[in-house]
């Protein structure tokens, strides 16, 4: 079931006609309550939806087609326009009926605090999770300016709830001297700059692990996403971020679910953001889904 039966708007391309069909299940968390610097992160998922029309259903990467992956769109979660702490709380349940009824949850933000509650859903199935983090940004604040709801402090959070060791950051190039410090300190496992070689290091140390794994949009330089709240020069390239996720398709994880984030269509006239966002979700369909099945 949709959040909304009367939604008319976009749906992702091919997704199945019912929920009890569906091995995985895409939903949309239109939240930008906490953002930092330019909001607009809301409008993601919907631009994401439309952008996906004009992909081509098969993947050269993967060698499959969507129509080999059974997946629902159900829109996007209500989420009340304001409220941070009762829009997490949604979310949270939500992914928590998605566990119950054993659907892969894949995610389209919306800022990058709503992976916080997607954490704690996934960590009560799963008590050995280990989550894959790739952004630009170390995201290990405990607030920022007075609050501990923000889009700066989802990773931090994380590392308190299934500890630091079991936490994998890929293509940071930004934060704070103390973010860097805590990630140094604390034992979790934060890879400067790069992507693609850091992975190659770590996946074998995860094989067999329930994995969840959450992308930040803004991992790209600007020059391919320019479309995001936060956007940091020096990134990664839309060709990089591919092949990671390649990577990650071929490896021994057991991937239990997804999200990606930041995608703020306002910033980008040309669209190529949310036109790569959808190529990565397309990505993620064909490739991690089926580990959930095994």
């Amino acid at each position: 079931m949709r959040f909304d039966e009367s939604y008319s708007g976009k749906i992702f391309i091919m997704s199945r006609a019912t929920y009890e069909e569906a091995d995985a299940v895409i939903y949309g968390m239109p939240m930008d309550w906490t953002v930092s610097f330019r909001p607009g992160s809301r409008f993601g998922p919907a631009r994401i939806r439309e952008a996906s029309l004009g992909l081509e259903e098969y993947s050269p990467y993967a060698d499959k087609h969507l129509e080999e992956v059974a997946y629902f769109d159900a829109g996007d979660i209500p989420l009340p326009f304001g409220n941070a702490a009762r829009s997490l709380d949604m979310v949270e349940e939500y992914v928590d009926t998605l566990i119950k009824d054993d659907k892969f949850p894949l995610g389209l933000g919306g800022e990058h605090l709503l992976s916080w509650p997607i954490f704690k859903a996934m960590y009560k199935k799963y008590p050995d999770l280990a989550i894959i983090h790739i952004d630009a940004h170390a995201d290990l604040r405990e607030e920022y300016e007075g609050e501990v709801l923000s889009h700066s402090t989802p990773i931090r959070k994380a590392c308190g709830l299934i500890g630091p060791s079991n936490v994998y950051s890929f293509g940071i190039r930004s934060g704070m001297r103390e973010e860097f410090a805590y990630a140094k300190e604390s034992g979790m496992h934060l890879f400067k700059y790069d992507v693609v070689e850091p992975l190659k290091q770590v996946l074998p140390q995860l094989a067999g692990r329930p994995v969840y794994v959450t992308i930040d949009i803004d991992v790209l330089d600007p020059a391919y996403a320019p479309g995001t709240g936060t956007a940091e020069a020096g990134g990664i390239t839309s060709k990089e971020l591919l092949e990671a996720q390649k990577l990650i398709s071929e490896s021994d994880l057991q991937i239990v679910g997804a999200d990606l984030v930041e995608v703020a269509p306002a910033y980008d006239q040309s669209e190529r953001t949310a036109i790569a966002a959808s190529k990565f979700v397309r990505e993620m369909l064909l490739g991690w889904v089926h580990k959930k099945q095994k």
